[in-house]
């Protein structure tokens, strides 16, 4: 290829890697950081107004910085270490048929998913466990903060404890301490404080994240997308007609 026709195909190679287009990336490609974040992005993002460091693509993954889901940067090919390991997980938006994104909690399959234990109550809406032969870049004992739900603050230490906190964190408690349960996951997998994000399932095939919302012990978290959003928006708004938890008078 000469120079002319070099210069003139680099417009449309930079249009498809800003767009995800082609394939992942290696460890060696530019990625970007912020001073006080812990995800990394392409150069062009929002997220990058304050601060913006440079950094190679593996060294932000060896430092645990996560992709943004924002502006989708690119990833490192399926050898490396942690996409291997993400693939052994089951992923709600990505565990129909031939990949599709699963249409409602209820359809998860508990077979496929991480078996598990509950070792530890911190809240309403966290929990320690032990987890039954944990994949590569899972520990055997992890933190997991459920997804999709935000339960009333019990031992932040800057808050005082808020309404209805002891009583949803009491619920899980009884729910879920020292129980087998099973682990989903979604587009994201660990939180700003490396916490596991996950969704809890019992042997029944009860999801407990679903059921704080349902009985009014926490409202549905839409900060951040999730697989399941509208429907507990929809169980939240049942909740709250019903004046269930922390909606009654």
């Amino acid at each position: 290829m000469n120079k002319k026709m070099q210069k003139a195909a680099l417009p449309l190679v930079l249009f498809c890697v800003l767009q995800g287009l082609l394939p992942a990336a290696s460890g060696g490609t530019a990625v970007y950081v912020t001073n006080s974040g812990r995800r990394y992005h392409r150069e062009t993002c929002s997220s990058l107004v304050r601060s913006k460091t440079a950094i190679s693509l593996s060294d932000a993954v060896r430092s645990g910085y996560r992709p943004c889901f924002l502006c989708s940067p690119p990833h490192l090919d399926a050898g490396f270490p942690q996409q291997a390991a993400a693939a052994e997980l089951y992923r709600v938006n990505k565990a129909g048929r031939n990949g599709a994104a699963l249409a409602s909690w209820h359809d998860a399959d508990l077979t496929r998913m991480l078996e598990a234990e509950v070792i530890r109550h911190v809240d309403g809406d966290t929990v320690g466990v032990r987890i039954k032969n944990p994949p590569g870049g899972i520990k055997a004992v992890e933190t997991i903060r459920m997804i999709g739900v935000d339960t009333p603050e019990t031992v932040h230490p800057r808050r005082e404890v808020e309404h209805f906190g002891r009583e949803a964190s009491d619920w899980t408690k009884q729910a879920l301490l020292h129980k087998q349960v099973f682990l989903a996951f979604d587009w994201e997998l660990r939180d700003k404080y490396n916490r596991l994000l996950a969704y809890i399932y019992l042997p029944d095939g009860t999801l407990h994240n679903a059921d704080l919302v349902r009985g009014g012990y926490g409202h549905a978290y839409t900060r951040f997308p999730f697989q399941f959003m509208e429907e507990f928006r929809s169980l939240e708004k049942d909740a709250c007609e019903q004046k269930r938890g922390l909606w009654g008078d």
